[in-house]
């Protein structure tokens, strides 16, 4: 029989778990030490939503469901408007709109694409380019969360090359008629509403061809969202693969404001940003983890953070994190001037989800075999590192803007 040693623990594990979630404001540079105090305020907010939700949302990872009731409380805590400029909707800068999405990604993933998706994409697609009786029935319903949003560029043969997308809308009299198919949708399936990137098919008319945005209800006949499964990322929310059956819209479906995929492309480069500072979220927990690891972790007597090799590891994660927060800070400072160009959104976005990457995996090594515990957060945030580093354009994709950019030669095909 056993003896429990005077600690009450059994010989070979004296530490059962280790405390390492916790929120340690890393900010090596004092980058973020000047933040006006209306700013903090949105930045605590979210920090207490987090803090709020975080071991529900482990879970609901971990069971590849989505607690579609958080989305409500996002709406009620006001996180939903990504600096969104609407006389109907709380301006936030663009430096509190970062910090946001810094934070709720910090705590878990799903949660950050969830305002990705609902503010980033679909309630910017409302505001930017929908009518007034639009905006009058759907705008206030998606900035509380009560009706979710869904944004429906991506196809299941066109990613990368979303400019090529085939889903097609001809007019049958008074009606828009649907057809297609999209793929990869956030909230494409949860009973709201689809904002539908598709090609005019009509050849009698002047705007053949080009790429109009429709709101769809998802409750309209031929509408079918199916929500994919064995993701083993960004768990927590659901992606759906939808299919349009000719579907009939009323002629008001259609956004008064977009005309062309340079339209889709403007939402896009605003969410861009927001994918740099999400990248720094989850990067951000991944090093803290890793450090509060090391103070913790004893072998061979010792802790780990007195081994020169994890010194050197925490030394060289706090480097790309350092890096990671300058880009962010001076990202809000450029949109808060209007002087911020779309390449430069895309080399935030380029340079922060691969250095996130980086941590993620260094910190899931220094955490040895207890890396891959869901517990201890890192091998979450890492697999939903995958995810940001794809969606919102590719590493491919934001490498060729920006060559096109220095270059003024385009590598696309």
């Amino acid at each position: 029989m056993s003896t429990p040693t005077t600690d009450g623990s059994f010989p070979g594990e004296r530490v059962t778990d280790y405390d390492i979630l916790g929120r340690r404001d890393t900010d090596y540079y004092a980058v973020f030490a000047d933040i006006p105090a209306a700013d903090r305020a949105v930045w605590d907010r979210a920090k207490a939503f987090v803090d709020e939700v975080g071991d529900r949302m482990t879970h609901a990872w971990d069971a590849a469901e989505y607690p579609v009731d958080l989305t409500a409380r996002l709406g009620e805590l006001d996180l939903y408007n990504d600096g969104i400029e609407h006389p109907r909707l709380t301006h936030f800068s663009p430096l509190a709109a970062g910090l946001v999405n810094m934070e709720i990604s910090r705590g878990d993933g799903s949660l950050g694409t969830i305002v990705a998706v609902q503010g980033g994409l679909a309630l910017r697609t409302l505001a930017l380019f929908g009518s007034p009786a639009q905006q009058d029935r759907w705008l206030e319903p998606l900035a509380r969360g009560e009706v979710l949003g869904a944004f429906a560029l991506t196809e299941p043969d066109h990613g990368s090359d979303s400019v090529s997308l085939e889903s097609v809308a001809r007019r049958d009299g008074e009606e828009w008629v649907l057809s297609g198919t999209k793929k990869w949708i956030g909230n494409g399936a949860s009973g709201g509403i689809t904002f539908v990137w598709a090609r005019v098919d009509d050849p009698d008319a002047a705007e053949h061809g080009a790429v109009r945005c429709f709101l769809v209800e998802q409750t309209t006949p031929g509408y079918t969202g199916t929500v994919i499964t064995g993701k083993g990322s960004l768990r927590g929310i659901h992606q759906a693969h939808i299919v349009f059956d000719e579907v009939r819209l009323p002629a008001e479906a259609v956004l008064p404001g977009a005309h062309t995929f340079k339209d889709a492309s403007i939402v896009l480069y605003s969410t861009r940003s927001g994918v740099a500072w999400s990248a720094l979220g989850h990067a951000t927990a991944c090093y803290e983890a890793a450090l509060s690891y090391a103070q913790q972790r004893v072998q061979f007597g010792k802790p780990l953070a007195k081994f020169q090799m994890v010194q050197e590891r925490l030394t060289q994660m706090l480097d790309e994190l350092t890096a990671m927060q300058l880009y962010c800070r001076r990202l809000a400072d450029l949109e808060a001037s209007g002087g911020l160009r779309p390449t430069q959104a895309s080399l935030a976005k380029y340079h922060n989800t691969r250095a996130a990457r980086r941590i993620a995996s260094t910190a899931r090594d220094l955490l040895g075999g207890n890396g891959i515990l869901l517990e201890n957060g890192v091998m979450q945030h890492l697999a939903d590192i995958e995810a940001i580093h794809t969606y919102e354009g590719t590493e491919s994709v934001q490498a060729l803007l920006l060559g096109r950019d220095i270059t003024g030669v385009s590598a696309f095909v």
